[in-house]
């Protein structure tokens, strides 16, 4: 079989003798243009250099649309030479669209380059190859994307812009009730920036990517996001960062800001480790047994996650008279808080803890008792809310935010690790073709 028709026809049924399906046909099934007809198709180069070269031409008495107003225009001339276009690849063999270009005599735009339906402006791959290689992006890094299909890392970048502004411009932010805000480090000197999520019960995606955690930043983005559209928000899930509060309880009034759960557990486990670092110094310092030695994960995990060694190591401090045990035990008990249903009784339970908490005299859990009672009537929000919103779906999404980061090793610009978070997170909509590729 030669080159050429080898290029023409994709197979051949020995058995019921069907006739080769030739290329031609395949192109026109699946990638079929409006106003053009694939020509002919030939194999160029030899070894790794081989490429399928797809001819198009314009359909007989067809008009070039001006690239400008997008009207039928009458034809002023060509170019003088074909471009060609990078089509989806076919047995790991490069496929490219020639076609020389018209130019209009557009009477409203002037002389014009013909607008074509499978590339956009200067572009110099199709539309289906673009959204093709955005798809597979989405699965693996950039730079793994360009080496598997043979092209470069700025042309599955452009690839991944344009899926993303396509998606950008048309998403429905209609009936979000529920949005969850948090802040994650992206770059190391404590670059943070501002993640806004939509959390309602039937829908999880990524709303807003800010740059950092700045009130101004986060009111910019709620003006944008419109008055009414504001309006419709009824829970709002936050961490106890001043400047997100100040926001939320300005921009939303109406919402109720569900206190991170999550965030109040971390500030009661560093208190609790905060007393037994305390009382380990106090006792080296003594020159009493170093028993709190290697006994951080003791006080921190749930007894049920314990190791072994962790669970021995633990039973054997539980015989001594210690802060750590007491601080340990306040700890433990804090969990019975968010097994409530009634605010009321929440807020009964809460009152009754940091009073017992108080008594203790632990310094570091006085501290943690005051930050309770400055979030009291957040932290009831959550029962008032009927416990469906927490942290934990928060957390889940800024998971995925750092396995993001880590898959490309960091991003050079803050804006592409923009393009990339909403590529990744936004569940965009996405242009539609005739044939799904991926």
């Amino acid at each position: 079989m030669n080159r050429r028709s080898l290029a023409e026809s994709v197979c051949y049924n020995e058995t019921t003798s069907t006739p080769p399906i030739q290329f031609k046909s395949l192109l026109n099934k699946v990638h079929r243009l409006k106003r053009f007809v694939y020509h002919s198709v030939r194999m160029s180069g030899s070894g790794d250099k081989a490429r399928i070269i797809a001819e198009v031409v314009p359909r007989a008495n067809s008009k070039p649309v001006c690239s400008g107003c997008g009207k039928p225009c009458p034809g002023y001339d060509r170019m003088p030479r074909p471009r060609e276009f990078e089509f989806i690849p076919v047995w790991n063999i490069p496929v490219s669209l020639s076609y020389t270009m018209r130019r209009v005599d557009c009477p409203d735009c002037g002389i014009k380059v013909e607008a074509v339906p499978w590339a956009q402006g200067k572009h110099a791959s199709c539309d289906v190859y673009r959204h093709f290689l955005a798809t597979w992006a989405r699965r693996l890094s950039w730079k793994e994307t360009a080496a598997c299909f043979h092209t470069t890392w700025d042309t599955v970048c452009r690839s991944v812009k344009w899926v993303v502004d396509f998606g950008l411009k048309h998403r429905d932010l209609e009936d979000i009730t529920a949005i969850g805000v948090d802040e994650v480090t992206y770059s190391k000197g404590h670059k943070y920036m501002t993640l806004v999520y939509q959390i309602d019960s039937g829908r999880k995606r990524l709303l807003g990517v800010i740059r950092d955690r700045e009130t101004q930043s986060l009111a910019s983005f709620f003006e944008s996001f419109g008055t009414e559209r504001c309006a419709r928000i009824k829970v709002v899930c936050s961490d106890m960062w001043k400047p997100y509060l100040n926001v939320i309880a300005a921009m939303l009034p109406a919402t109720l800001n569900v206190l991170d759960r999550f965030h109040i557990a971390k500030k009661l486990g560093e208190a609790v480790d905060e007393v037994r670092r305390q009382e380990a110094k106090q006792l080296a310092a003594e020159g009493y047994e170093p028993v709190l030695k290697n006994s951080r994960y003791c006080f921190l995990k749930r007894r049920s996650n314990l190791t072994l060694r962790q669970a021995t190591k633990l039973r054997d401090l539980l015989k001594y008279d210690l802060k750590s045990i007491r601080a340990l035990a306040l700890k433990e008990s804090f969990d019975a808080f968010w097994q409530y249903d009634s605010p009321r009784w929440a807020g009964w339970f809460l009152r009754k803890w940091c009073t017992r908490a108080m008594r203790s005299k632990l310094a570091p859990m006085k501290k943690f008792v005051g930050t309770l009672r400055n979030h009291e009537d957040l932290l009831m929000n959550y029962f008032k809310a009927g416990k469906l919103y927490n942290s934990g779906i928060v957390e889940g999404l800024n998971l995925r935010i750092n396995l993001c980061m880590r898959k490309a090793y960091g991003y050079r610009s803050f804006d592409l690790l923009q393009v990339s978070l909403y590529h990744t997170l936004g569940d965009l909509p996405e242009p539609k073709f005739t044939h799904k590729f991926c």
